[in-house]
């Protein structure tokens, strides 16, 4: 349950070291995670879901640099025009495609695949813990290393880095800051794409209208509680994703259906003030008096 929130959380921090807190990833998930639908019962192929909904990220992804960086608009204004827009536009697409309201399944929908790693099925314990999940779980860890990799290992990470704290040293270097920007936030859109392909394709098969359900913005939560960091926001989502599933497994035993609901974002609340004490504490220790 936490990869969606990973996926999203990753492509947050590459908005965040550029300076740009992308809240729109709530509404790239949900075009993506229509789009991936479509393509896919058109298809029948999920491959042709995920490029179609990584693809559709990175167009929307696309308009909110535009609509940040080409007409200046605020990026919180942004990601919430993004955002409603996406629901509107999915329900709109729901209705006008399909023909259908509230969500749409078919069992032509070809759904993200498992892998079964027989290696890892020696122990019962390691194999409920390690195996069995589809395509997309193991790439977001895959992609944690990687992200890990490309932002602190190389040139276009420092840059990145740079970007976000000292623009103007990044122009007289030659860079264009507003180009760096733009990387950022495209980057959000594929990973963003992936999150809503996931969503759709991975943890069902159909599409529900606001099925990302706030989990762009626990994505924003996960990033903050990891620093900004690709290793500890993995550990964040993880956080997430349990407290998702601990719900899910309440509920089964009679807790009231209210509370279950409520359980991540309580837990993103607690995330954003443990976060703000964290770096409060940071500044003070900073402080010669």
């Amino acid at each position: 349950m936490s990869t969606p929130i990973l996926l999203a959380a990753l492509g947050l921090i590459v908005t965040e070291l550029a300076n740009i807190t992308n809240i729109g990833i709530e509404g790239i998930m949900l075009v993506s995670a229509f789009i991936a639908v479509a393509a896919s019962y058109w298809s029948g192929s999920w491959i042709v879901g995920i490029m179609a909904a990584v693809v559709a990220g990175v167009l929307i992804a696309a308009l909110m640099a535009l609509i940040h960086l080409k007409f200046k608009a605020d990026v919180f204004v942004a990601g919430i025009a993004i955002n409603l827009f996406s629901l509107a536009f999915t329900r709109f697409l729901l209705t006008n495609w399909f023909g259908v309201a509230g969500s749409f399944y078919s069992p032509q929908i070809s759904p993200i695949p498992r892998i079964n790693l027989s290696f890892l099925e020696i122990h019962p314990v390691i194999n409920t813990l390690f195996n069995n999940y589809n395509l997309m779980d193991y790439l977001a860890i895959v992609l944690v290393f990687v992200f890990n990799f490309l932002i602190y290992k190389t040139v276009w990470g420092l840059r990145l880095r740079f970007t976000g704290v000292h623009p103007a040293a990044v122009e007289t270097g030659g860079i264009s800051v507003t180009t760096k920007k733009v990387q950022a936030l495209l980057i959000s859109g594929v990973l963003g794409g992936l999150a809503g392909a996931h969503l759709s394709l991975g943890y069902t098969t159909q599409f529900i209208e606001n099925m990302t359900n706030g989990r762009g913005f626990i994505g924003v939560a996960a990033m903050y509680f990891g620093g900004v960091a690709p290793i500890t926001t993995w550990f964040a989502s993880l956080f997430f994703g349990f407290t998702e599933g601990v719900g899910a497994r309440l509920q089964t035993m009679g807790f009231p259906s209210q509370f279950i609901l409520m359980m991540p974002y309580l837990a993103t609340v607690f995330a954003i003030t443990f976060s703000m004490i964290r770096q409060q504490r940071r500044l003070t220790q900073k402080q010669p008096f």
